[in-house]
C-alpha cells in the first residue's frame, strides 16, 4: 500500500476513535424496548399528565444508544412525572454495533417515524425532544425539513454540535490527506456529516439557526473536547437559551459525555427546559436535587 494510503487510514482511525467520545459505550443491537420499560421509560402505555402533557424523546449521541446514553437522565424524568422514550438510529449495515453513523438526513428520517409512534401512542399533539451530541444537532433537520416543527415544543440540545465539530483541530488536517474524507464519507457518513463546514451542515444551518414555533435550549460546557469550539454549540435566532453550564456552576467540570450522560447540574437545567413555567434556580446544590 502506498505510504500516503496508510497516512489517510490512520487518520480515519483517529478520527473515529476521538469521536468515540461524544458516548460513554458503542451497545450491541441486544438492547430492546423490554429493557428499558422495566427500568420506566419507553412504556407506551404511558400516558401523559396535565402537569407534564407532552412526552419526552431522548435522542442518544454518535456510537450511543438508547440505552446506555440515558441510565441516569431517563429515570431523572421519569421520577418527575414525564412520559420518557428513546431510540437508536443510524445503524450501518458495515457497522452493526455502533449507532449514529449513517447518514443524518436518513437518521432525522428515523426520528421522525418515531417520534409519530410516541405521539401516536400518547395521544398527545406534540413531544420534547432532548438530545446529546449529535443527537441534539440532528433534530434540527427534522424540525426544519421534515415537517417535525408542527409536532414539538422543545428541543433540548446537550452539547450540540450544531455547527460542526473541529475534533480539537483534527478535522483540519483532512485537506493534507488525499482521499481522507472520501473514505470517511463512504464509511462512516454521520462522522463526515459532523465536521465543520460538511455540505450536510451547510444546508442546516442556511437562512438560520431556528425554525419558528419550536423552543431551543442549548447546554454547552467549555470543557467540551469533542465539540469544538465549545461556543460554536450555541445558536442563533427566537426562542432560543445558550446556556454555559459553568455560569450555573463554577465548579462543574463535566466534558462532553459527562455532561450527557451523568451530570445532575445539567439535569436540573434540561428540566427547568421542559417546564419553564415551574423553573427554579440551576446551581451548584442542583446535584443533590
Amino acid at each position: 500500500m502506498l505510504p500516503w494510503k496508510h497516512a489517510v487510514r490512520a487518520l480515519s482511525v483517529l478520527l473515529l476513535t476521538a469521536a468515540a467520545t461524544l458516548a460513554p459505550t458503542a451497545a450491541a443491537s441486544a438492547h430492546t424496548e423490554a429493557a428499558t420499560t422495566s427500568r420506566g421509560w419507553n412504556d407506551f402505555s404511558c400516558k401523559p399528565s396535565a402537569e407534564h402533557p407532552r412526552p419526552v424523546v431522548l435522542v442518544h449521541g454518535t456510537l450511543g444508544n438508547s440505552v446506555d446514553n440515558w441510565l441516569v437522565l431517563a429515570p431523572y424524568l421519569v421520577n418527575r412525572g414525564y412520559c420518557v422514550f428513546s431510540l437508536d438510529y443510524g445503524q450501518l449495515p458495515n457497522v452493526p454495533f455502533f449507532h449514529g453513523l449513517g447518514p443524518i438526513e436518513a437518521s432525522a428520517g428515523q426520528l421522525a417515524t418515531y417520534v409519530d409512534r410516541v405521539l401516536a401512542a400518547t395521544g398527545a399533539p406534540e413531544a420534547d425532544l432532548v438530545g446529546h451530541s449529535q443527537g441534539g444537532m440532528m433534530p434540527r433537520w427534522y424540525l426544519k425539513f421534515l415537517g417535525g416543527a408542527a409536532k414539538v415544543n422543545t428541543l433540548v440540545g446537550i452539547a450540540p454540535d450544531n455547527h460542526g465539530t473541529t475534533l480539537l483541530g483534527l478535522t483540519k488536517l483532512l485537506p493534507y490527506f488525499p482521499g481522507a474524507e472520501d473514505l470517511i464519507k463512504a464509511n462512516t457518513p454521520g462522522l463526515a456529516d459532523q465536521i465543520a463546514g460538511s455540505p450536510f451542515l451547510t444546508k442546516l444551518n442556511a437562512g438560520g439557526d431556528t425554525v419558528p414555533g419550536v423552543r431551543y435550549h442549548v447546554i454547552a460546557t467549555q470543557y467540551d473536547e469533542v465539540v469544538t469550539p465549545y461556543r460554536s454549540q450555541f445558536l442563533s435566532g427566537p426562542n432560543v437559551t445558550n446556556v454555559l453550564i459553568q455560569d450555573k456552576c463554577a465548579l462543574d467540570l463535566s466534558e462532553h459525555v459527562a455532561i450527557g450522560t451523568v451530570d445532575r447540574v445539567t439535569f436540573h437545567e434540561v428540566a427547568n427546559a421542559l417546564d419553564p413555567a415551574h423553573a427554579s434556580p440551576t446551581t451548584c446544590l442542583s446535584v443533590i436535587g
